[in-house]
């Protein structure tokens, strides 16, 4: 299969059990060599099964909660007790049944609208990583049927973003809220390593990694030093 440009590494696994599998496995070994280990997670429904699975053994004993940061990618703005809530889903998922500090959650306050929850949350990047971007440990990326992820959609202006790691923008798609707050790219890219998970999306999938100029928002994810991996379930040739 050839591949873009971009370094990346392809695990085509047989199903979104499998997917989630490989990728509660990175995170724990992860979680152990890092101190402090900082994520910002995915929302959608490809994530929930990979937060359950954290919560449960082994994975729930294995993974030093104590000094995991968590942050998000997207969030919807909402409140976060609502049901398109990035926050309430990890929370409901994982959040709730690990013994994770509440210091050590960093939610989008979504609800504050999209430009007063950007700034605040490009504040609270800044404060915990010291620097005018974060270097996350890990980012987890989902994939739209219009090869959006996070909230970076086609012909989005912040796709030009270069200026601050968080961004509020208006997307509308599959009758979901459609103001957001999303990572910029360089954010995203400054990450040790971007982990995509997607599964049933076989056709989008082959597009962004085998149309490098087809201009879908999840082919920009190219990390400045660190690794990117696409778990996926199927594949068109």
């Amino acid at each position: 299969m050839q591949m873009n440009k971009t370094p990346s590494r392809l695990i085509i696994l047989p199903n979104l059990k499998a997917i989630s599998q490989a990728a509660a496995e990175r995170i724990a070994d992860l979680a152990q060599a890092c101190d402090p280990f900082t994520i910002a997670l995915s929302g959608g429904g490809t994530p929930r099964g990979l937060y359950e699975m954290l919560a449960a053994p082994p994975y729930r004993e294995q993974i030093p909660w104590q000094r995991m940061h968590v942050f998000w990618g997207d969030e919807r703005c909402v409140p976060p007790d609502h049901p398109g809530s990035n926050y309430r889903m990890a929370r409901e998922a994982l959040l709730d049944h690990v013994h994770i500090p509440a210091r050590n959650v960093h939610r989008i306050h979504g609800e504050l609208g999209p430009e007063a929850a950007a700034q605040a949350y490009n504040a609270k990047l800044r404060a915990f990583f010291g620097a005018p971007w974060p270097t996350f440990d890990l980012v987890l990326l989902g994939l739209g049927n219009d090869g959006h992820t996070a909230s970076l959609f086609p012909g989005s202006d912040a796709l030009k973003e270069t200026a601050r790691p968080a961004v509020g923008v208006t997307a509308h798609y599959e009758n979901r809220p459609a103001q957001r707050v999303t990572l910029t790219l360089p954010a995203i890219n400054a990450a040790r390593q971007v982990l995509f998970l997607a599964a049933g999306k076989a056709g989008i999938v082959q597009a962004v990694l085998n149309e490098p100029d087809a201009g879908y928002p999840a082919q920009h994810v190219r990390p400045t030093t660190g690794e990117l991996v696409w778990l996926v379930d199927s594949i068109k040739a």
